[in-house]
């Protein structure tokens, strides 16, 4: 897998973020070995202590495990609750980007779960 910064944001957002999409979409299966934090970080030129980081978010977000001396793989059962709360997060931040406000994104939610009329 490349993995291509754009300096969009900070650099261990980009690569878990890049990892993340590579997982979500198939094309890192379950169990698959990631590279190792050096390795990944040669081949970028950063420092390897960025690609750990990168690697704890992905773990946080349920998507790798890493084993000590072994490596971080992909997680076998992806956790719903967590893939789940990621993709809200996401949708939230791009409706506040959008100008919504909190009243609006509130009403919006109560609609989807049924508790207020459009």
């Amino acid at each position: 897998m490349e993995i291509r910064l754009r300096g969009q944001k900070n650099i261990c957002d980009e690569i878990a973020d890049e990892y993340e999409k590579y997982i979500r979409l198939g094309a890192l299966r379950p169990g698959e070995k990631l590279p190792s934090c050096r390795a990944l970080a040669g081949q970028l030129g950063i420092n390897p202590n960025t690609v750990e980081r990168a690697f704890t978010l992905l773990e946080e977000r349920g998507l790798i495990y890493t084993l000590p001396k072994k490596g971080a793989f992909v997680c076998e059962h992806l956790r719903p609750d967590l893939l789940a709360r990621k993709e809200a997060e996401t949708h939230l931040a791009a409706m506040k980007r959008a100008g919504l406000t909190l009243e609006e994104v509130i009403s919006l939610a109560k609609q989807v779960f049924g508790e207020e009329k459009k």
